[in-house]
């Protein structure tokens, strides 16, 4: 989760920055000190969550939420890809103003650890359901489009002789799976658990099968364990020797050294 600080005080920046360092998941995307170059940041590094605080020269962070509101709607994107904003103030009087903005949580200065944490917690926990119902639309619109005859753009074409629908066993009989709405699949024994939006589907079958009836240019092996869907990924994180894919869904899978090397052509790791 990207996490930008905006505020006046080096102090309070420095502050933050430990109090994020201390926490798990957490990528500090930059810092600002005022409300101007917060907004061209937040244009520029599109953070998950901004810290901003709110009495400020120039822009307060009232101001700038406003900024920023106002740019996404002109842009016709309305709330989509806009940032949880947390303000963070040592004056509780603008409470009801940063509500009023629809704030996700306010903190009140010296932050502490726990309240932090509180508050970045709950920032995944909405930025998860947002991206799970995103995805349960798009797998909704992939099986209009299937049972309609249109098939989607990103469905694998007819003639390549790799699976486009995957049968699933449930209770209420068999179901198909498109392999368009499928993000990632885990091993678990002598199965595979396919991970399709905010779903996800225990099948009695070989990862190492599943993979030859995957077309290769679209699905990747990145663990002997693991498969992922190649236009989900939106970064690769490589430290320490270990390696990790993080997907448009928000999930994160280790990649083993022996398939890091083919990631690498495919963006660049942060």
């Amino acid at each position: 989760m990207k996490v930008l600080i905006v505020d006046d005080e080096p102090l309070a920046r420095r502050r933050l920055e430990i109090l994020l360092r201390e926490q798990p998941g957490i990528e500090l995307a930059g810092a600002a000190a005022d409300g101007a170059v917060a907004q061209r940041l937040i244009a520029e590094l599109s953070p998950d969550v901004v810290l901003l605080d709110i009495k400020m020269p120039g822009l307060t962070g009232l101001e700038v939420l406003d900024a920023v509101k106002a740019s996404r709607a002109k842009g016709g994107n309305g709330d989509n890809g806009a940032p949880i904003v947390i303000f963070v103030t040592a004056f509780d009087r603008f409470a009801l103003d940063a509500f009023d903005r629809a704030a996700f949580d306010y903190l009140l200065k010296p932050v502490e650890p726990a309240r932090l944490a509180q508050a970045l917690g709950r920032a995944r926990e909405a930025l998860a359901e947002k991206a799970a119902a995103e995805r349960t639309h798009e797998l909704e619109e992939i099986l209009r489009n299937l049972r309609s005859g249109a098939l989607p753009a990103v469905a694998t074409p007819p003639d390549t002789g790799f699976e486009r629908e995957i049968w699933i066993q449930e209770r209420g009989g068999r179901t198909s799976l498109p392999v368009a709405a499928i993000d990632w699949v885990a091993a678990e024994r002598d199965y595979v658990r396919i991970h399709a939006g905010s779903r996800s589907f225990l099948v009695r079958l070989s990862i190492g099968s599943l993979a030859e009836r995957l077309d290769p240019k679209l699905f990747l092996r990145i663990h002997r364990s693991s498969l992922v869907r190649a236009d989900r990924i939106v970064r690769i994180r490589h430290a320490g020797g270990r390696g990790a894919v993080v997907l448009s869904t928000g999930a994160e899978i280790a990649v083993s050294r022996r398939h890091m090397g083919a990631l690498k052509t495919l963006t660049r790791p942060v």
